[in-house]
This record gives structure tokens, C-alpha cells and sequence, in this order.
């Protein structure tokens, strides 16, 4: 279930062609992290 929503990410990206630079870890605002797309790509396969 994990993969499907942390997919949604990729579609968004690439429909609206914008860059993602950070992403929430967590469920409050010092839970932001810059976006590393290698660390996400290898999180999710």
C-alpha cells in the first residue's frame, strides 16, 4: 500500500512539470526534508 501512495508523487511531477524540492517525513512542519530523488526511487522498488 506503501508504494501507491508515495507513487502519486511521481504523476503529479510529471503532469504539471514542476520540480518537488522537499518532502514531509512526518506530521509536523519540522518533519520536511530535502527531496532526494535517488533515496526515494530506492525507498519505493
Amino acid at each position: 500500500m506503501e508504494q501507491q501512495r508515495d507513487g502519486v508523487v511521481i504523476g503529479i511531477v510529471n503532469e504539471n512539470k514542476i520540480p518537488v524540492k522537499f518532502i514531509g517525513v512526518g506530521e509536523q512542519i519540522e518533519d520536511m526534508e530535502i527531496f532526494n530523488s535517488q533515496d526515494f526511487i530506492k525507498a519505493i522498488l
